[in-house]
C-alpha cells in the first residue's frame, strides 16, 4: 500500500515537473516575441542601411553607423520639440490625475442621482461629438494654437475613472469614511488627507496611462497647435519620417546626382528605426519604473465589487 502512494506520488511530482516546465517554455517564447521586435529596431537603427534593407540584421547590429541619428538630430527643431513634450507630458499626466481621482471620488459616494451621473459618463465613452464640434469648442475658448491644448485636450479618460473608482470602493471600505465624519474631516480633508496616500498604486497607474497617452500624443498637435515652436516631439518625427522617405520620382525630381539619391534613400530605410527608439525611449523606461505599481493596480482595480 506505501509503495502504491510513492509511485502515485511520484507520478503527481513528475506531472508537476512537466507542467511547469511546459509553462515556463510558453512564456519565454511569449517573452521573446514581445521583446524581440523592440531588440531588432534597436540594433537595425545603429546598423548599415544597406544590411537593414537586404534584411541581413538579426540578432546584432552590422557595421554600426549613426547616419540614421544623424539624419533625425539634424532638425533644428527636434530639442525645442523634446522639451515641449516633456513639458505637455508632466503637466497633463499631473492633472489628469488630479481630474480622475476627484471624479473617482465623488462617483464612489452614495448621492441621489448618482446612476444619471454613471450613465453620462459611460455614454460620453462611447459616443462623441466628432473632430469638427471639438475643434469649433477648444478654438471658441481660446485654446486654439495654445499650449494649453495639449494638456486640457483628453485630460480624463472614462476607462481610467472607472478603474479608479472599482480601486478607491474595494480599497476604501465605507466605515473607514464615516470614522472620518465623526472625527470632524469633511469631504475635502478626507481625500487630500486619507484617501490619497493609501491610494498610491491606482496614482501610478494612471500615471502610466497618462503618460504614456500624452507623449504618443501627435495629433493634438497636427490639429490644433501651428506655431512651429509649440509642437511636441511625435508631431515634428512625424514630419522629418515624411520629409526623409521620398519616393525615387520626387528623389529624381529634386537631384541630379546619383550618389545623393542613393544616400538619402539609405538614410530615409534606417532612419525610420531611429525614430522609434527616439520617440518611445521614455515611454519604455516610464514602464519599467512604474512596473510593480501597475501590476498591482491593474489587478486591484480591475475587481467587481
Amino acid at each position: 500500500m506505501e509503495n502504491h502512494k510513492s509511485k502515485k506520488l511520484e507520478l503527481l511530482l513528475r506531472s508537476d515537473r512537466i507542467y511547469h516546465g511546459c509553462v515556463v517554455a510558453l512564456w519565454v517564447v511569449i517573452l521573446f516575441l514581445i521583446i524581440y521586435p523592440l531588440y531588432l529596431v534597436l540594433i537595425a537603427s545603429v546598423s548599415d542601411p544597406d544590411a537593414v534593407y537586404k534584411g541581413e540584421i538579426m540578432f546584432l547590429p552590422k557595421n554600426i553607423s549613426w547616419m540614421g541619428y544623424e539624419a533625425v538630430f539634424k532638425f533644428g527643431e527636434m530639442w525645442n520639440s523634446y522639451l515641449n513634450s516633456i513639458f505637455y507630458t508632466v503637466l497633463g499626466t499631473m492633472l489628469s490625475i488630479a481630474v480622475t481621482m476627484m471624479a473617482a471620488y465623488a462617483i464612489s459616494r452614495k448621492f441621489p442621482g448618482k446612476w444619471f451621473f454613471n450613465f453620462i459618463f459611460v455614454l460620453v465613452m462611447f459616443f462623441s461629438g466628432g473632430l469638427i464640434p471639438t475643434f469649433l469648442i477648444l478654438r471658441d475658448l481660446g485654446l486654439y494654437n495654445t499650449r494649453a491644448v495639449m494638456i486640457i485636450n483628453g485630460c480624463l479618460s472614462v476607462w481610467n475613472l472607472m478603474i479608479a473608482r472599482t480601486y478607491i470602493q474595494n480599497t476604501m471600505p465605507e466605515e473607514i469614511f464615516e470614522a472620518a465624519q465623526i472625527d470632524g474631516a469633511s469631504h475635502v480633508m478626507y481625500f487630500i488627507c486619507i484617501l490619497l496616500p493609501t491610494c498610491t498604486t491606482i496614482i501610478a497607474v494612471l500615471a502610466v496611462y497618462y503618460g504614456v497617452g500624452k507623449w504618443n500624443d501627435y495629433f493634438t498637435g497636427l490639429v490644433y497647435l501651428r506655431d512651429r515652436k509649440l509642437l511636441p516631439l511625435q508631431t515634428l518625427l512625424r514630419e522629418i519620417l515624411a520629409t526623409l522617405q521620398v519616393s525615387n520620382n520626387d528623389f529624381a525630381m529634386i537631384m541630379d546626382d546619383y550618389a545623393n539619391q542613393a544616400n538619402a534613400i539609405r538614410t530615409a530605410q534606417v532612419a525610420k528605426y531611429c525614430i522609434i527608439v527616439v520617440s518611445t525611449g521614455p515611454a519604455v523606461l516610464l514602464y519599467v519604473l512604474m512596473q510593480k505599481y501597475f501590476v498591482k493596480g491593474v489587478m486591484i482595480g480591475s475587481i467587481k465589487g
